[in-house]
């Protein structure tokens, strides 16, 4: 398959690797994840400015079209960065969720505000006992009037603090494990009965443990149509995986382009530690676990952008990209860390947090043993 990107396409690859050049000195990502909000307004701004909260979007609803790969662009070149917005939750999934709004007022207003940058959005899928199983969810939407009314909890919901708009999955019948009878909603974050607890994530981010109570939504907020909401909920994960893999992409080039500088900058024996031909065999095979992954993750993409990909085909793509990276992520983790020496351990340096984000990372949406499982059709 052919990977080379178009000229619009390297043209929005050069504008994020200058952005993340100008703005993000690993000194500033610290400040802006240490900060109340968690990440930089501003920045998000510029984005919308630059068309990049509008990719996946239809021009008609406010955005610039493009699809997965697009996207797949831009959060590998976040990743390069370490960014701490939240343009995987609110773009790339919240865009895939929105997209499906029952209301076409409803859609468009929302997917207006997304590419404007006004609003921001997160998706409460998981539950304390799902694991990594989608369909296994016990919130409730009882029918209440013309509406419906949410009762449960939901677990790690990344970008939860910051949301204007929070989808949850519920159920509307079945029981917990049940494939049908699930449907999702967009809540406005602010309704009566939602709470969110906020708290930081090993790799800095921001994530919260949502409380449904009660909370009222109408028949506009149902995303998709009531009871087959599973779709919605898979389409939304594979997006997310998507972009999440090219994101350790972005990561995995940047630790291996600064273990590389820093062995060039260190001597032993009178001579640069890059010369030394053990360690120029593992920052190989480091490369090559790096484009091996680049491979995968876009050719992920691909197949997800093709409305003639077959679900199997399109299952099997995003799992052997999420277990590929999973693995890779930790290989060129160890290897960068290990090269960099006690070191690469500590908070001061650059490689520790850009590794525990590669962490983080393979445990989203299914770690790389879960979905090396689900290639092998053993999950379920």
């Amino acid at each position: 398959m052919n990977f080379s990107f178009t000229d619009e396409q390297n043209l929005l690859r050069e504008s994020v690797e200058k952005l993340v050049a100008a703005e993000y000195p690993f000194e500033v990502r610290r400040d802006l994840a240490a900060g109340e909000a968690g990440f930089s307004r501003a920045l998000w701004g510029k984005f919308a400015e630059l068309g990049w909260l509008g990719l996946g979007v239809p021009e008609d609803a406010g955005g610039v079209g493009g699809g997965p790969v697009e996207t797949a662009i831009v959060m590998e070149g976040l990743g390069a960065g370490l960014a701490v917005e939240p343009y995987l939750a609110t773009v790339v999934m919240g865009g895939a969720l929105l997209k499906r709004s029952g209301g076409a007022a409803e859609r468009s207003e929302r997917l207006a505000r997304l590419a404007a940058g006004e609003l921001q959005a997160a998706f409460a899928f998981a539950e304390r006992q799902s694991r990594y199983e989608l369909a296994n969810v016990e919130t409730r939407a009882e029918p209440d009037g013309g509406g419906y009314r949410l009762t449960g909890a939901k677990s790690v919901v990344f970008n939860a603090p910051a949301a204007d708009v929070i989808a949850v999955s519920a159920r509307t019948g079945g029981g917990p494990r049940d494939r049908r009878g699930l449907t999702v909603f967009a809540l406005d974050a602010g309704a009566p009965g939602l709470d969110v607890r906020e708290y930081r994530t090993m790799d800095g981010m921001r994530a919260g443990e949502v409380a449904l109570d009660g909370v009222r939504a109408g028949p506009g907020d149902v995303l998709g149509r009531p009871g087959e909401g599973l779709a919605v909920v898979e389409g939304a994960v594979n997006a997310g995986i998507v972009g999440a893999c090219a994101e350790a992409v972005g990561i995995m080039a940047r630790m291996h382009r600064d273990t590389v500088d820093y062995l060039k900058g260190r001597e032993q024996f009178g001579a640069a530690l890059s010369s030394f031909q053990a360690l120029q065999h593992r920052l190989v095979d480091m490369y090559m676990a790096c484009e091996l992954s680049r491979s995968m993750a876009y050719m992920a993409a691909v197949r997800l952008g093709d409305p003639e990909t077959e679900e199997a085909d399109l299952r099997q793509a995003v799992a052997a990209a999420k277990a590929q990276i999973g693995r890779a992520g930790r290989f060129v983790g160890e290897n960068a860390i290990q090269l960099h020496g006690g070191m690469g351990m500590t908070d001061e340096m650059p490689i520790s947090h850009y590794f525990k984000r590669l962490v983080l990372i393979d445990s989203q949406f299914g770690d790389s043993d879960h979905h090396l499982r689900a290639l092998a059709g053993t999950t379920p």
